[in-house]
């Protein structure tokens, strides 16, 4: 079904398409680009797109970038998606970058905003070994000090640090009645004494890390917004992330579709296409139905959020998170069936696009959560 695009977001996603097939386009250049797909993130191509100002799409005008809104952002996503561009590392820089530009001194904001514009990495540290979806259950201290605070303990799963050049790290101040107060978020250099970053092998490759903080000082201009205050700060920013999260699924669920397409036209069996068999020709019909369905929800989702600045849509954020990312695995899980051994096989890329959309109903809050949080939005 058309977009209803403006002529200004018609253009972008366009040249976007354009830039994304010539650069990384195929697997050799994608491979060339990733030491054979091991890395997730290009700072090589990531400093092109910085060049052509698409990096601050949502940077305020102030700092260097575009100011646009979410629908902006998520054509952006989808698309470098789409084409499968390795910029892993720009998800974790906008979600980061959000909450600087809410909370952050001006100082901070002229570091890390206008750095976003200039093509440099940010991530953030929430989780724990003991706190994944249990947030409020971070152990991980920040004790005041002389001057600052002192960092112990240890972080884990965290998005792109090896390439950031800061951690925004949500660390426990004092230990309150209400396990949500008492946090506080800093901003971390990654080069600063008392912080090891260790990666994680995984099987999407090298993008996520442990970070170990042993007697960490940190100045109290690091403190990024009003101390024991970061829970309301990160509530703040759930728009953005799930979006940010939909968005990048929608776009490989989109692009895992169109292969799995071109091959069932192109591949015989018995005499005939196998996408003329009435077994295949269901699936992808329920199929594109699905992506259909997940447009028009990411879209409007998007628009809702730019047309009430301000305003956390728990509920829709959390269904666009939940459905995109759901669709995105089983999408690539269809694929890989239809395409037989050709769908397990690296060289058609079905098996890469399958292992990607994996971990994307687990991270930014599991699917579990996402339903928990629907639901409670109707009371239950």
């Amino acid at each position: 079904m058309p977009r209803n695009l403006t002529d200004e977001r018609r253009d972008l996603v366009t040249a976007i398409g354009e830039f994304c097939r010539k650069e990384c386009g195929t697997k050799e250049q994608r491979d060339k680009l990733t030491d054979g797909g091991v890395q997730q993130h290009s700072p090589q191509l990531y400093a092109k797109m910085a060049e052509l100002g698409w990096l601050g799409i949502a940077i305020p005008e102030e700092y260097g970038g575009a100011g646009q809104g979410m629908a902006d952002l998520c054509l952006f996503l989808e698309e470098t998606s789409y084409w499968r561009a390795p910029i892993s590392g720009f998800a974790t820089t906008i979600i980061a970058a959000a909450s600087y530009e809410k909370f952050a001194t001006e100082e901070q904001k002229r570091v890390v905003l206008g750095g976003v514009v200039n093509g440099r990495v940010e991530a953030i540290s929430m989780s724990e070994p003991g706190a994944g979806s249990d947030v409020a259950a971070l152990t991980c201290r920040a004790e005041r000090t002389t001057g600052g605070y002192v960092i112990n303990g240890q972080k884990t799963w965290c998005s792109n640090a090896h390439l950031a050049d800061h951690v925004l790290l949500v660390a426990r101040t004092s230990q309150e009645a209400d396990r949500h107060q008492g946090l506080t978020q800093f901003m971390v250099p990654t080069d600063v004494d008392g912080l090891q970053i260790r990666g994680i092998d995984t099987m999407g490759g090298k993008e996520v890390n442990d970070l170990y903080f042993t007697d960490c000082f940190v100045p109290d201009s690091a403190v990024v917004g009003t101390p024991g205050n970061a829970w309301a700060q990160l509530m703040a920013g759930l728009n953005l992330e799930r979006m940010i999260l939909a968005a990048n699924m929608y776009g490989l669920a989109r692009r895992a579709f169109d292969d799995i397409l071109a091959y069932v036209k192109e591949r015989e069996q018995f005499g005939r296409p196998i996408g003329s068999f009435q077994a295949l020709k269901h699936r992808i019909a329920d199929l594109a139905t699905e992506l259909e369905c997940a447009r028009l929800l990411l879209d409007d989702v998007a628009a809702t959020i730019d047309a009430h600045p301000g305003e956390v849509f728990a509920r829709e954020a959390s269904m666009a998170k939940l459905k995109c990312t759901e669709l995105a695995k089983h999408m690539t899980l269809e694929g890989m069936q239809m395409m037989g051994g050709y769908g397990y096989a690296t060289e058609y890329g079905m098996e890469s696009l399958h292992r990607a959309s994996i971990v994307s109903t687990v991270y930014g809050g599991t699917s579990e959560i996402q339903r928990d949080i629907i639901g409670k939005t109707y009371g239950l």
